[in-house]
Formats: C-alpha cells, structure tokens, sequence
C-alpha cells in the first residue's frame, strides 16, 4: 500500500512579537526593526500516512497538531524540509474557515467548494446534498456572519465531504455542533473510510480517536513523541500531559496533603507520616511500570515513618477518577482485615487481584487510621497508576457481558 501523505522533517517557525512600532520615530530609533523571538511550532516532525487508513493526531493545546494539518493542507509552508499529499486534499480546520461573512451560505457554497477545486456544475449538482446535509435549508440565503458558530460548523462540513475528497482533514470540530449533527459527521467519516479514502483527525476525545482511527501520533511542543495504535498513542498523551502538569512522582504529603482535602484533619503531633504511595506493576519494564490493561493485577506500596507507636491501625484507601471523583473508597477493617500494631518504619502492601476501569490515569489517596479511624496520616499520588484499553468499548468501568439471541 503505498503512502497518501509523508512528511519528511518538517520544521515551522512563527515569530512572536511582544511589541510592534507604528510610528515614524519608533521605526527610525529601532532601524525599522520589531523585536520578536522565534516559537517552533514543529520540529524535524516526519511522518507516513498511508492510503485508505484513519490517523489521528493527538497533544495538548499548543503542542503543533493544527499546524502540521495546516501544513499538510498547503494552508501554511513549513520553514524546512518537505510535504508530499497524493489526491485531492478537501480540509476542515476552523470554524468556518474560508467563509466571507457578506455573502450568504448558498453563495459560500460555491466559493468554498470552487476553492477546494471542484467545478460548479459539480457544485450545483451537489447542491442540494449540502444543504440537506447542513440541514440550513430555511437560512442558506442569508449572510453567514448572522450564523452561529455550530451552523457555521454544519455548513463548512458539509461542503468539505461533499467534494469527494480523496485525503480528508478534520481539526477539532465536531465538537461544536450538537449531538445529532456529531453523529453525523462519524457517520459520514466511517463511510469515508468504507471508501478507502484517507482521513486526518484531530481531536482531544480519546474516545472518538479509538472509534474512528486506525493509527495514531502524539505531538507535544511541535516535537514527534509517539505513534502507535490509539490506545498506545493515547497512553503516551496521557504521560505527556502528566509531565507538563509536573504531576509525576513524589505523594503530596503532610500538611500540605491535608490543605488539599479539608476532609482531612491530622492530630498536631503526627505520630506517623506516610513517605510515599506508588503503584507496582509486576512484570513490567521500569518505563511502564504504572500502566495496566482492564482487569490485570495491581499492587499498591504505602511506605511510613512512625514517631511513635500506634495500636489498632487501619488504612483508607481511595481510587480517584481522572474527574477526581472517587471510583473506589474503603477501610481496611470493612474488608475484614485484622487491624496493625505499628511500632517503626514499615510498608504496607494493598493487592488487587484485578482492576476493572477503562481507560484513564487514576489517583491514589491512603489514609492511616488509629483503632477509632481518626485519621493519623494521609498522602495522595495524583498521577497513581495508568489504564490502557486497548479494545473499542469506552467509559469508566470494564463490564463484561453476553448477548443470546432467540
């Protein structure tokens, strides 16, 4: 299968100005030059996209995904190195882009499908598909700067699918029309790819990334940092998230810990302080230590310091959802687990013989009780442990389930 798109160690610099002269006098002080510095919206990027498949592009906000589908649409020219795109490229990347506010859609219609290079008796041809597909009927002929944003997005989506693109690109979109019109838009992609035509996504959903693509890269600061299947590429967004959050390593702890959950209240003293709390993947290389599949084993180390003894201790223990809700809290004697005798340093091992959450990073949060459950010490780790689904089902919970047919 040979390749639809291949970028090849591209690199695109924006100047960045933090003040601009006007006037005369300015311009002749500072020799007619503005101050700027330079901002690498994509570094040495390089990338294959073959024909027939769906590939998504995934990264925080600023990280150069729609910059590289600016790119690859001709929109922008990178400062270095090369693009090659094989077919006809038809491009939805903002809101109404390409659009003049003083016409109305119907005229908007042919100006944007002429400019994506269909001729327009294939336009009029067409016409009425695009408008049924915008579902604008009663407003076509009016000025499209009266539109809102989402009929902006229905009509520019319209027009973009109906031009019988072989490469499409999609940037963020979808996700400013309502429900209907959103499913849709995957109606119309899933269809595409039926076709075997190319597609380009770009999207913060990783659910929507795992439907619809076959493959999958994460960018982070214009720099190439992953590939992969959309899970593998998903997880490796997540940690790249994670380390621009400076969430990696190290428990929140103490006092701090306690400010952070006014449900907390640690006696003055602190007869014990929990050092860390780390989740353990058995089996896994260092890299990957915290990242496990729905349903694999995971063991949890709470590590303390004691400054006296304590009799009768128990442990809270709290999964925390990526929306910081708790998915999972229990006490240690609910399980019916013997209370402990605490006396100096140690560790305590927790053990789940399986964890059935989908996709997701997940905090930790323990608490060390005394034999009336007073809390005595708490820490969390936001950045516990990673869920990586590599199968099609989403939400929050890995059920399992039969269908019988009679």
């Amino acid at each position: 299968m040979s390749n639809a798109i291949e970028v090849d160690d591209v690199t695109k610099v924006f100047r960045l100005y933090s003040e601009k002269f006007s006037s005369l006098k300015e311009r002749v002080i500072h020799g007619g030059k503005n101050p700027f510095q330079e901002f690498y919206a994509l570094k040495n990027v390089s990338l294959e996209i073959q024909e027939g498949t769906s590939v998504g592009l995934l990264g925080h906000n600023g990280s150069g995904k729609s910059t590289l589908l600016k790119t690859i649409a001709g929109i922008i020219q990178p400062n270095s190195g090369e693009i090659r795109v094989k077919g006809r490229v038809s491009a939805m990347l903002e809101v109404g882009a390409g659009f003049h506010p003083e016409l109305s859609g119907r005229d908007n219609i042919f100006l944007s499908a002429t400019l994506l290079g269909l001729p327009v008796k294939e336009v009029k041809s067409r016409f009425d598909e695009i408008v049924e597909f915008s579902e604008l009927g009663q407003f076509i002929d009016n000025q499209v700067k009266y539109y809102s944003s989402g009929m902006y997005a229905r009509l520019g989506f319209a027009v973009a699918v109906n031009v019988d693109p072989d490469v499409l690109l999609v940037d963020e979109v979808l996700a400013v029309g309502d429900e209907n019109f959103q499913r849709k838009c995957v109606e119309r992609i899933k269809s595409f790819q039926k076709d075997g035509r190319t597609i380009v996504f770009v999207s913060h959903s990783p659910d929507l990334v795992r439907a619809i693509c076959d493959f999958a890269y994460v960018l982070d600061h214009g720099n190439l940092i992953g590939e992969g299947s959309p899970a593998v590429a998903i997880a490796d967004l997540r940690d790249s998230l994670s380390r621009n959050k400076g969430h990696v390593g190290g428990a929140i702890i103490g006092d701090a810990a306690a400010e952070g959950d006014p449900g907390v209240v640690l006696p003055a003293d602190e007869p014990i302080v929990i050092t860390s709390v780390k989740a353990v993947v058995e089996g896994k290389q260092t890299g990957d230590s915290t990242r496990i599949a729905p349903h694999d084993p995971l063991k949890i180390v709470v590590a303390y310091a004691a400054k006296r003894e304590v009799s009768g201790a128990n442990l809270t223990l709290s999964i925390i959802a990526p929306n910081s809700e708790s998915v999972f809290t229990a006490n240690s004697l609910d399980l019916k687990t013997d209370p402990f005798d605490i006396d100096s340093d140690g560790v305590f091992e927790l053990y789940f013989d399986s964890v059935p959450l989908l996709d997701g990073v997940y905090g930790i949060a323990v608490t060390i009780n005394d034999s009336t459950r007073v809390p005595l010490a708490w820490a969390e780790e936001k950045i516990g442990f990673q869920v990586v689904n590599p199968s099609l089902v989403s939400g929050l919970v890995a059920l399992e389930f039969r269908v019988i047919s009679k």
